[in-house]
């Protein structure tokens, strides 16, 4: 049992962490600057974005290999590793595969659904993990490692992204019709659920990523549920920012304005050692999820799709990908950010803390960041 533990952390959260890390540094940075190029008209940001966003596999690829400690030659090779995995998928069809890895579209209605982030997270660790048994373990490593670990790679993104993107397809498709037609009920199990997500130590981003991806979209536009899709969307943004902010102002009196930025504007996962020792904590800001959620897709209706649903106010990134959604309407869009993405989630997160006080729920001190 101790080693199944040791094998989950190492996977889904050391590794899932790391691909966190590559997406902000390609995907989610390439997203800021396109977004700041657009408004202010500097087209070298939006080229730049277009290369940061080009190697989102590749840095995937990269961080996971590092985080599995892997040799340099293994590192190195893992990025072609990602690049593939991120790019592989299936061919799909009304809901059945008929294209496998990467193939030619034979009909219009064909719709390529690449298995994305997690594609290159499950091709790269096994890739890194049977390149360890050859690397450094002959004299001509400079040749066998790359060989190992691009041809297990491509074998392992050819076998399994096309199964991976046919689930990310029903399950984008679940979503964008269960929201089309109980916005009310997805509005809070979206929201509460990907706020969760984005405080434990698994990444929201990726798997925001996935669910909202491009070719998600095409498949939700053609099945009418385009509207269900973006507000699902939009209902993960407000979850995400609920717990980022909840947990900033909850705890500003024990972590001042240092905690107020790491939180606010890093990531409410600060929080997860703390939770562990009280979950009550938690409450609060998941409640706020459980409010703002639905308020945004049958009040407000914020929209986003992307890697950007799964953010929060990390960066601004969550409210910049619901700025950028076109066909909204400013004054409900401004409105339900500043309403639901800041004021609802700290004022309801602080007064639940201080009942919870009341009650001997949560203790001063509970809150306090090691390292504010």
């Amino acid at each position: 049992m101790k080693k199944v533990k040791e094998y989950l952390k190492k996977y889904f959260v050391t590794a899932m962490g790391a691909m966190a890390q590559g997406l902000f540094a390609t995907l989610l940075i390439g997203t800021i600057l396109k977004t700041i190029g657009q408004y202010t008209g500097l087209a070298f940001l939006m080229d730049i974005a277009g290369y940061a966003q080009g190697a989102t596999g590749m840095a995937i690829g990269v961080a996971i290999a590092i985080s599995l400690k892997s040799d340099l030659l293994v590192v190195l090779s893992s990025a072609v590793v990602g690049a593939m995995g991120n790019a592989i998928g299936a061919i799909i069809n009304d809901g059945a595969i008929v294209g496998w890895a990467k193939g030619a579209k034979i009909d219009p209605s064909d719709v390529f659904y690449s298995a994305g982030p997690a594609g290159a997270f499950f091709a790269v660790i096994i890739a890194c993990e049977v390149a360890k048994f050859v690397s450094k373990k002959t004299k001509v490593d400079i040749l066998v490692t790359p060989v190992v670990t691009l041809l297990v790679g491509f074998g392992a993104s050819w076998l399994l992204c096309p199964i991976v993107a046919y689930i990310m397809y029903y399950l984008g498709v679940f979503v964008s019709l269960a929201t089309t037609f109980q916005p009310l009920i997805m509005g809070i199990i979206v929201s509460v659920v990907v706020g969760m997500i984005l405080t434990l130590p698994i990444s929201s981003a990726a798997i925001c990523a996935m669910i909202f991806s491009p070719s998600a979209y095409l498949v939700a536009i053609s099945n009418g549920t385009e509207e269900g899709f973006l507000l699902a969307g939009g209902a993960a943004v407000v979850g995400c920012c609920a717990q980022m902010v909840g947990f900033a102002a909850m705890s500003f009196k024990e972590n001042g304005v240092g905690g107020l930025i790491s939180q606010g504007l890093g990531t409410s996962m600060l929080q997860m050692g703390n939770i562990c020792k009280n979950p009550r904590i938690w409450i609060p800001p998941t409640v706020a999820g459980a409010i703002c959620g639905p308020l945004s897709t049958l009040i407000f209706k914020l929209k986003c799709q992307g890697v950007s649903a799964g953010m929060g106010t990390c960066g601004l990134v969550g409210p910049i990908g619901v700025i950028t959604e076109p066909n909204q309407n400013p004054a409900l869009m401004w409105t339900g950010l500043i309403l639901l993405c800041i004021i609802l989630p700290a004022v309801i997160s602080v007064l639940l803390t201080i009942l919870f006080k009341r009650l001997g729920w949560v203790k001063e001190g509970d809150l306090t960041l090691e390292d504010k």
